[in-house]
């Protein structure tokens, strides 16, 4: 008989703190709602008191999302856990999870208190939250650098204040699966009243052994595992949910645990946040990379032709991804197209899927065929552009060649009416980008630019991906079309569009952008 691990997810938290991500309000609670479809246990929804922003996030998702325990940050102090405790009022299962450092490093050089003081502070936090939710995790910070019974000590305090679960982060990613295994046992000997609690991990990935450590963790009476989609989260992130829930239920006969996942939501899971994140998945990213389910070499194929399971553990179908890529054409139907939609996981409003019909018979003008990831490229554009364009690219022009600067024009729409500004760029890439910049009449600066296939062959769509910085805030963009430039300005647009209003006012001042040659 399996046991059932519990899935927390902190893709809106964690996975938010990786560099370069902003997500709006919408974007996360739209990312939150696939999580509850996905059937995680528990969505860490924010940090209320860092900002106005993550609050309303934390607030509308309480409000709006059910089933899960909605969790918010506070580290250990009165002002965190009341601010956390009002976002957090709507919700259905809410949970605040406060948290303090607890290694002696951290105590010397970030905290400057004693353990004494913090074995206190630890207390108090719990015992104010408990005032305010019956849920309340506990996480000793840096606990896999602490002293193992000093750690103990914090835990059973938590525990007697009224923690209902103890979480223990390896926060730098440092220990050993062994290692870490060891530790929760140790824990689970010692601590008061650990049997009436839930025993947490939170795994770094910083040495590659985040899910390494996650597993052995669950093996050794760990309950529940925090994780975020596609690893996100600072430095080199998190333990990855696909790859812990699929290594759970590939290997079940190994681990004997399970969980409560709809499994066939994993693929829109993570190609939501990527698109939103603006964080391409690698190729060879175990699970969900494109390359996950791709056979090149001519022993593979020949194996997998006869029989999948030479060279793949893993069906396709489990994560919901078809098998058969090559689905629809100009000849297609609404309907056809609609009920492929619903089969890739997007459940939309009837406009919403006449206007991508619409973009759907464009492009299959455009393309022989039309694959999946096609469709689920202009299903992503339409989250990307939900939120109201201030800016929208009417038409634009490129003159380019190896010798001499690129010319670039393009055509702007806003409510101001129309825009129409020509530069020079190092490249036709360029050109757009600093045309645009003097189309809308403020500086931004350019952070990062990539631009990939979405399917193969010479009429593919291509996929942009931009990272802006205005005001010391990183904004994400996405753009595809079948012509580069043009989805490079989208992407572009779609990144300035996300700006807050205060920061989509012209400027007499238009600095050059750090665009180099593309």
């Amino acid at each position: 008989m399996s046991e059932v691990i519990k899935i927390f997810d902190t893709t809106l938290r964690d996975g938010e703190q990786t560099p370069g991500v902003c997500l709006n309000v919408k974007e996360k609670l739209e990312i939150a709602q696939s999580l509850a479809r996905l059937k995680v246990d528990c969505i860490e929804a924010g940090f209320p008191v860092a900002s106005p922003g993550d609050f309303a996030a934390v607030s509308q998702i309480a409000a709006e999302v059910k089933g899960p325990v909605i969790a918010a940050l506070a580290r250990a102090e009165r002002k965190d856990i009341e601010t956390a405790a009002q976002a957090l009022r709507a919700a259905e299962r809410p949970r605040i999870h406060t948290f303090i450092a607890t290694s002696d490093i951290h105590l010397q050089y970030k905290l400057k208190m004693s353990r004494d003081q913090v074995l206190a502070a630890a207390r108090e936090a719990v015992a104010c939250a408990r005032r305010f939710v019956p849920d309340v995790e506990f996480s000793a910070e840096d606990a896999t650098r602490s002293d193992w019974e000093y750690l103990c000590q914090v835990y059973g305090a938590a525990i007697a204040a009224g923690a209902t679960v103890i979480n223990v982060p390896d926060t730098v990613g440092f220990i050993a699966p062994d290692e870490f295994g060891a530790l929760i046992r140790f824990i689970r000997e010692r601590v008061p009243g650990i049997e009436d609690v839930t025993v947490s991990v939170h795994c770094h990935d910083d040495l590659g052994m985040a899910v390494a450590n996650s597993l052995a963790a669950a093996q050794n009476g760990a309950a529940q595992i925090e994780c975020t989609i596609n690893g996100l989260g600072e430095r080199a992130g998190n333990a990855s949910l696909e790859e812990l829930a699929l290594a759970l239920y590939t290997r079940r006969d190994y681990y004997r645990l399970h969980t409560g996942l709809d499994l066939s939501r994993i693929y829109r899971a993570s190609r939501l946040v990527s698109s939103l994140s603006g964080v391409v998945i690698q190729p060879n990213k175990a699970v969900v990379g494109d390359n996950a389910f791709a056979h090149e070499s001519g022993i593979h194929q020949h194996g997998v032709l006869n029989n999948a399971l030479t060279y793949e553990i893993i069906a396709p179908e489990i994560i919901g991804l078809a098998a058969n890529q090559i689905v629809l054409g100009k000849h297609s139907g609404r309907h056809a197209f609609e009920e492929r939609l619903k089969h890739l996981g997007y459940q939309l409003e009837s406009h919403t899927v006449d206007d991508l019909f619409r973009q759907f018979k464009q492009l299959a003008d455009r393309k022989k065929v039309v694959y999946d990831r096609d469709i689920e490229a202009l299903a992503l554009q339409q989250d990307s552009f939900r939120e109201s364009e201030h800016y929208r690219l009417v038409e634009h022009h490129v003159v380019s060649g190896s010798q001499g600067s690129a010319i670039a024009s393009v055509k702007l729409e806003s409510k101001a009416g129309l825009t129409e500004q020509a530069s020079c760029g190092d490249g036709p890439v360029d050109a757009v980008f600093r045309a645009i910049e003097q189309a809308v009449g403020f500086p931004v600066e350019l952070k990062d630019y990539q631009l990939k296939a979405v399917t193969a062959g010479q009429d593919a769509l291509g996929e942009a991906t931009v990272h802006l910085e205005q005001d010391g805030r990183v904004f994400a963009g996405r753009g595809i079309s079948t012509d580069v430039i043009e989805a490079s300005a989208k992407a572009y647009l779609n990144a300035i569009n996300k700006m807050p209003p205060v920061c989509l006012q012209p400027s007499a001042a238009i600095t050059k952008i750090a665009a180099g040659g593309i």
